[in-house]
């Protein structure tokens, strides 16, 4: 094989690759062989064809499919020959080809640009700690024991209030008919949530156990039985039992329901969970501030291939006319997006940096985790979806390279207060522009970079508020 180079302008390349017709032979030669083995041609015993006659009836598919391989084969070759790393798909443009005859062909390739990653260990970024106080810790546990009822039942001579829960049986009737589901036995309804039949709930303040108590309500519009939708009903009742809710007791049984091993602990997962909380959006700025660093670098050239293809998918979904007004907009985010691309990936090259699949697998676990109830819908959607197990890793993939350079670069280390942790992030959220690219806030467009493809990458937008959740969970 033999590669020149035919014409260089800025990033585009163009490389003549000459293969001649003996090399071609023995491509054809070998597949010959190979489908000697499986073609079975009446008068001919199985693996006896002779090459002549192969070539007479299956020649032309049989060139197609060695030309496609060597195609391949010497293509990657020439490029790697030349050093070249590709911004994209190469175009092949065959000159000259044919069974027992010479190949050449011309790759016409855009070439990735010189990206300048020297100053990585000089970038300045923010590293918070927040220490949480053992109020907070507190606080947080008493609004999970707020929210957890504990319904006992009362003596016969306590009516009902709202808030209780009350226990009953019923029979319904419309115009002194039964009905499809009019039927009810240990129905039980917390009263002022009002979330059986509308106005119903309220008609059972004042009562105690044993006692009857007609009900009438209008029966809702989404009934599963439609002809009886919006029905005048009513319902016989019979209290069972009242009960009234007492006060969580915020005790090591408290925090063995939660999971925890016992109340020590249950504050200690607290604490965890809320310092996550914080270090999780602080941690999105220290990001964003080692990006806006990056963006800085030096690049020599941004491919305009990458650009248009990074366009498409900012503008997807838009109208013409408004792609048109806003494409110097889009460009100019484009060469944001992809100039920080170029940098994250040669970093990542030139350290070695590589996705484990159980390092996918653990980020699908945690999405798991953050979605409880969903969990098969999610496994569906990755299984599905081979694009976003893509995009996933690439996710994790970026992760890997921002952790590296927080490593090598220069940390300025605080401890902070989760009041002082609140202000940052809020003055940060109203800083930041959603029109700016994905590092600077809440942009809801994301990109899929096509700058490295065996490491797909997609920029992920920065979120600046902090969840509050009630489920501890032990990592």
């Amino acid at each position: 094989m033999k590669v020149t180079l035919e014409n260089k302008k800025g990033l585009n390349k163009d490389l003549k690759v000459f293969i001649d017709k003996k090399t071609i032979n023995t491509y054809m030669n070998d597949k010959y062989e190979e489908i000697k083995k499986t073609i079975v041609l009446k008068g001919f015993r199985p693996g006896k064809v002779p090459k002549e006659v192969l070539k007479r009836q299956f020649g032309k598919a049989i060139f197609g499919e060695v030309l496609d391989k060597v195609l391949k084969d010497t293509s990657s070759k020439a490029l790697d020959e030349k050093k070249i790393k590709p911004a994209g798909q190469p175009k092949i443009d065959l000159k000259t080809y044919g069974e027992d005859k010479d190949l050449e062909y011309v790759i016409s390739v855009t070439e990735l640009p010189k990206v300048e990653i020297k100053s990585i260990e000089n970038i300045k970024f923010n590293e918070y700690n927040v220490k949480i106080e053992d109020s907070e810790t507190d606080k947080r546990i008493n609004e999970i024991a707020k929210n957890q009822k504990n319904f006992k039942e009362v003596s016969e001579s306590i009516k009902s209030s709202e808030g209780d829960l009350v226990v009953f049986d019923y029979k319904a009737t419309i115009d002194g008919k039964e009905f499809k589901g009019s039927e009810g036995q240990n129905t039980q309804v917390e009263l002022g949530k009002d979330l059986f039949i509308k106005g119903f709930d309220k008609q059972l303040i004042g009562l105690k156990k044993n006692d009857d108590k007609i009900v009438n309500a209008v029966l809702p519009e989404n009934y599963p039985q439609k002809e009886f939708a919006n029905k005048k009903a009513k319902f016989n009742c019979k209290i069972l039992s009242v009960k009234k809710s007492e006060e969580v007791k915020i005790n090591d049984e408290f925090a063995k329901n939660l999971g925890a091993k016992d109340l020590n602990d249950l504050k200690k997962l607290i604490s965890k969970q809320i310092n996550d909380e914080y270090k999780n959006s602080l941690d999105a700025l220290g990001k964003n501030q080692i990006l806006k660093e990056i963006e800085k670098f030096k690049v020599d050239e941004i491919p305009e291939n990458l650009i248009a293809d990074e366009v498409k998918i900012l503008s997807q979904g838009m109208k013409e006319d408004e792609i048109k007004n806003k494409k110097k907009e889009f460009e100019e985010t484009a060469r944001k997006r992809i100039k920080i691309g170029l940098i994250l990936n040669e970093f990542g090259e030139q350290n070695k940096i590589k996705v484990e699949e159980h390092e996918i697998q653990a980020e699908v676990q945690k999405q798991l985790r953050m979605m409880p109830g969903q969990e098969k819908m999610v496994m569906d959607f990755y299984q599905k979806n081979p694009s976003a197990l893509a995009s996933l890793r690439g996710n994790v993939y970026e992760d890997k390279i921002i952790n590296l350079i927080k490593s090598k670069a220069k940390a300025n280390k605080k401890d902070i207060t989760k009041i002082e942790a609140e202000k940052i992030l809020k003055e940060a959220h109203e800083h930041s522009h959603p029109h700016n690219h994905s590092h600077e806030g809440n942009d809801k467009k994301k990109t899929q970079s096509k700058i490295k493809p065996q490491q797909p990458k997609k920029a992920k937008s920065i979120g600046s508020k902090t969840k509050k959740t009630k489920k501890v969970s032990k990592k």
